[in-house]
């Protein structure tokens, strides 16, 4: 395993752990629309990357990490690798925070976006790799995985009919490509039908986002039809605004009723909402 490969996947075990035991800095760190927008805390742009749901959502990223991080940073050495990895993580929360720019409790946490980015570049520099899938015993060229992902992210995004966080995806698979084509030029003159196969779409994509918003029927938060396989990401999303239902629920009738007239339940979630303010 080449150094910064090694370094990235111990930064990500590290920090992952710390927001698995506390709920504060997992809440102080992860990517979150109004704290980016309002507060300026634009550090999330970055740590919210390095943060995980759970022990499955970290190795699953890890993982695939792994499989391609050797290649691309053997080839392009590991400044450069990084440089890659970190505007990747960059570019994907920056497409979610400008798609999601009016969902003001939207929060995600993830290395998907950076992740995506390194696979993207691997695919952009060595198109003729093949790409397998974990427990199957076969795999596609790199060019061919490309184009199916790009068409099915923008897909998802524009019919909301999973919570897949694609836009992250897609932003960090873009960024990612292009980050490592800079730095290998050549590899555009070689490869330039895949990576405009790939680029053109997505970028026509980020166009519509930017210039005909109303076309997007994106609201991953409040899409009521779920479907049952979505990413961990976003089942945490569903769960929080559902828990935030709860609670405004219990405050109207503080307010319409008085204190006593809450149940056990209702007093106990009100206990442990007040507690992650404090």
């Amino acid at each position: 395993m080449e150094f910064i490969t090694l370094l990235l996947i111990l930064v990500n075990v590290i920090v992952s752990y710390k927001g698995f035991s506390n709920q504060a800095f997992f809440d102080g760190y992860k990517f979150e629309v109004d704290r980016i927008l309002v507060n300026k805390d634009y550090k999330r742009l970055i740590t919210s990357g390095f943060l995980h749901i759970n022990w499955m959502h970290l190795l699953f990223n890890m993982l695939s990490l792994y499989a391609f991080s050797n290649i691309l940073e053997s080839s392009l050495g590991g400044a450069k690798f990084l440089t890659v990895y970190m505007a990747s993580l960059i570019g994907g929360d920056l497409l979610s925070l400008l798609i999601h720019k009016h969902h003001s409790d939207y929060s995600a946490v993830g290395a998907s976006g950076a992740v995506c980015g390194i696979i993207f570049a691997s695919i952009a520099i060595f198109p003729g790799m093949g790409v397998g899938f974990f427990g199957l015993p076969f795999s596609i060229p790199g060019w061919l995985y490309g184009i199916l992902y790009v068409g099915y992210s923008i897909y998802g995004v524009r019919s909301a009919k999973d919570n897949i966080g694609h836009d992250a995806h897609l932003g960090g698979a873009l960024i990612g490509m292009l980050t490592a084509l800079a730095f290998v030029p050549g590899a555009f003159v070689e490869n330039y039908p895949t990576i405009l196969i790939i680029t053109l779409p997505t970028l026509a994509f980020i166009y519509l986002i930017i210039s005909r918003p109303q076309w997007l029927l994106v609201d991953n938060l409040f899409y009521k039809t779920h479907s049952d396989h979505y990413s961990i990401d976003h089942r945490y999303n569903e769960e929080k605004t559902m828990n935030q239902k709860q609670i405004d629920k219990i405050l109207d009738k503080i307010n319409t009723k008085g204190m006593d007239s809450l149940s056990n339940a209702e007093k106990e979630k009100l206990k442990q909402y007040s507690k992650k303010l404090r």
